[in-house]
């Protein structure tokens, strides 16, 4: 069935949920003028406003990334307004079960945040390479018609140096992330505080 509508990210910003940063994001992946499904709407609404944790479960292609990643873009962009700037340190934990479905919302990422550079970003899975350099040359040679962009980490070595404020990984890498001593720092070390969202995206298939 066609999913209800409801108010649009405007329209949440006018009346100060949202961050008016919004405007800076790319219009063509989020535009301010497109109403939200209700159950996105009612997602934000609890993250940001009343500051409740969510689950979101509907059917495919209604939207259950936007209802995340609006809330994580809200709070960085506040964090902005605050400070002038945000500074480095892991703010989201995005969690997925395949490699795939982070390449994905890496590319979602990359299209969302373009134009603005404040929020950064990084995947550190297996496919994820050592040296920034090396990283750089494969993502040039793996993505011929894109720039590389300056709010995105290519590699684990940027991300150890300077962890972004979203970062997509997978449940297995995510363990060896919380043993090894050089990568733990991204959870225990001088930007523990600054945690405030872990994701399960995809959260049914997962057990045991």
């Amino acid at each position: 069935p066609p999913f209800k509508s409801g108010k649009s990210l405007a329209e949440l910003v006018r009346e100060g949920v949202l961050s008016s940063d919004f405007e800076y994001i790319s219009q063509e992946e989020l535009p301010l003028d497109r109403p939200l499904y209700l159950h996105q709407q009612k997602a934000v609404e609890n993250i940001v406003s009343r500051k409740r944790n969510a689950v979101v479960a509907t059917g495919t292609g209604s939207g259950k990334t936007e209802s995340f990643l609006i809330p994580i873009m809200d709070y960085l962009m506040k964090q902005k307004d605050c400070n002038g700037k945000i500074s480095p340190g892991v703010r989201a934990l995005l969690l997925y079960p395949m490699n795939a479905l982070a390449n994905d919302q890496l590319g979602r990422l990359r299209a969302l945040l373009k134009d603005y550079p404040a929020i950064t970003f990084g995947r550190f899975t297996g496919e994820t390479l050592e040296g920034t350099l090396e990283a750089a040359e494969d993502f040039r040679n793996t993505n011929p018609d894109q720039e590389i962009l300056p709010n995105e980490l290519l590699s684990r070595e940027e991300i150890r140096d300077k962890p972004p404020h979203i970062l997509l990984t997978n449940y297995a890498m995510l363990e060896y992330l919380l043993l090894r001593p050089k990568d733990n720092e991204l959870f225990d070390g001088v930007y523990a505080d600054e945690w405030h969202f872990v994701v399960l995206d995809e959260a049914h298939t997962y057990n045991g």
